[in-house]
Formats: C-alpha cells, sequence, structure tokens
C-alpha cells in the first residue's frame, strides 16, 4: 500500500522530498481537525457549551487551505507495502535499557540509533517539532527545517513553508508577522505521541506512524480562536543520512479519536498558564 493510501480524502501529504501536514498551520503544515458535540458518539452533549461552532469551524477551513498549499506534490514517501508481521503487529512502549539518543540541538533530540527503535524514536521528535508554535515563527524555522529534514529537502520545504506561514495567514490566526499574539494572549500548538508503528523499516529507509493528540490555539480573554483538542496521525518517511534519521516526506490523517469526556472546559487564563508551566517532553521509544 502507497502511503496515501487509506489516509482518506482529507490527507495532508508533502512529496517525498517535502513532507506535507505540519505546524498546525499553513499551507501543508500538520493542522487539526476539530470534531463538533455529537458528530459522533451517540449525539452526547456539548461539554464545551460556549465555544462559537462557526469560530471553530472557520479556523479549521484556515488551516486546512493552508495545509493543501503546503503539500502540493509527491507521495510523502516511498511506495512500498508495509513490512509484514514486524510491520502490524503492536509495539508497545516500554523501556529496553538503551538510551535513544546521544544528544540534541534546538530542543530536537539527535543522535538518533541506526534501528528500529531509533527510527521510532526519532518519528515520535519529528512529530512534536512539525506541530510546535515554533515552526511558524519566521527567525525559528530555518534551524527547526535544517534538523528534521534530509539536506536535499529542506530547502524545498523551508520555501513552502514560509509561502504557507504568510503574514496574511499569521495574522488571520491573531498573530504578528513574527509569529507571536498579542502582549495578553498566548499562542499554543503543542502535540503528544500516543505511540508508533513502523509501516516499513531497513537499514536505510523507515516509514513509521505515529499516533497523536494535542492542543491549538490562541488563550486569552476575548479570543476568536480558542484552544482546543485534536487527535491525528503522521506517517512519516525517514531516511538515514549522515548518521542519524531525517524526515524525507510525512503525511496526516485525522484520528483515531476517543469519545470526548466530560471535563470541565478551563478558562483561557488557566490553559495560558497550564501551557507556561508545565514543559514539553522529549520522547524516545
Amino acid at each position: 500500500m502507497s502511503i496515501g493510501e487509506g489516509y482518506g480524502e482529507r490527507d495532508r501529504t508533502g512529496d517525498e522530498g517535502a513532507a506535507g501536514g505540519f505546524g498546525r498551520g499553513p499551507s501543508g503544515l500538520t493542522t487539526t481537525r476539530t470534531r463538533l458535540p455529537g458528530s459522533e458518539g451517540g449525539g452526547r452533549p456539548p461539554s464545551r457549551p460556549g465555544r462559537s461552532v462557526v469560530t471553530v469551524i472557520g479556523v479549521v477551513v484556515l488551516l486546512i487551505a493552508a495545509i493543501a498549499f503546503a503539500n502540493q506534490g509527491g507521495d510523502g514517501g516511498d511506495d512500498d507495502t508495509a513490512d509484514g508481521k514486524d510491520g502490524a503487529a503492536a509495539r508497545p512502549t516500554a523501556p529496553t535499557g538503551q538510551k535513544p539518543v546521544k544528544g540534541g540541538k534546538g530542543g530536537i533530540a539527535s543522535g538518533f540509533p541506526q534501528t528500529r527503535q531509533g527510527a521510532e524514536s526519532a518519528a515520535a521528535n519529528y512529530a512534536v517539532a512539525l506541530v510546535s508554535s515554533d515552526i511558524i515563527k519566521p527567525d525559528k524555522r530555518p534551524g527547526l527545517v535544517q534538523q528534521i529534514f534530509a539536506p536535499d529537502k529542506a530547502d524545498k520545504m523551508r520555501s513552502r513553508m514560509d509561502k504557507a506561514y504568510s503574514s496574511s495567514f499569521l495574522k488571520k490566526l491573531g498573530l504578528d508577522a513574527d509569529g507571536n499574539p498579542d502582549d495578553d494572549m498566548t499562542y499554543i500548538s503543542r502535540t503528544t505521541p500516543i505511540g508508533t508503528k513502523t509501516a516499513k523499516f531497513d537499514k536505510d529507509k523507515a516509514q513509521l506512524d505515529v499516533w497523536c493528540t494535542g492542543l491549538y490555539g490562541l488563550a486569552g480573554q476575548g479570543s476568536k480562536n480558542p484552544v482546543t483538542s485534536d487527535w491525528f496521525t503522521m506517517r512519516l518517511g525517514l531516511e538515514w543520512v549522515s548518521g542519524d534519521w531525517k524526515v524525507a516526506g510525512f503525511q496526516q490523517k485525522d484520528g483515531p479519536a476517543p469519545v470526548e469526556g466530560d471535563n470541565r472546559a478551563s478558562g483561557a487564563e488557566e490553559i495560558a498558564d497550564a501551557v507556561g508551566q508545565y514543559g514539553g517532553f522529549t520522547y524516545g521509544r
């Protein structure tokens, strides 16, 4: 099965050298799809009655349009079938006694070993970076792109991201040209990998799925893009380049998403404080 198959018409796909779907934003950046209460799960009552459905839909449409722009091109990776029994079997994330990485730079782990476990750790770390709030900032994007993508793919992907995260697009998200919100607002885009699955692995190339959940939006009084949650799966094509795993292409699809819980929705200030107080993680299988 090719990487594109089974990912549905709403996939975010990049060509083999430029991954698609990243950063929760523009053209071809990992974006989010919001499921409105009652659309699934037996018509349960909305758990966030104060949120404007029209506003949420508008933000999602913007993000999807941006992703489509950045994801023009190829198939996002190698057109190979899954790796038989090993690729299909669930592989629980559990400690192995092996250190997953040797170091890191700019908040992204590096030095992943040339093993299946190393590829899984790399895919999880890169998924977090590709959907981070830093990827939309023009001063931080170049460094992130150079760290994440294979050298022969980096320039092309950076160009696409620059066009996708234009100042006009950022303005629609409530951000200035540098990707920053107003002083009384906090922009949030944070992803947590739930697990990884290896679709294919060999010495120099790998294809992996990373199941993720995350938060995105603008926290603050009067925000037109309130913070919401999302569930999605990213498929990353990795290549072994100069002693490390790098991204050659990636795609994204919705879900799997659980039934939404009955948690009380926190206020904008509480969400913003939590993001500032709780740091993110470096993930290793």
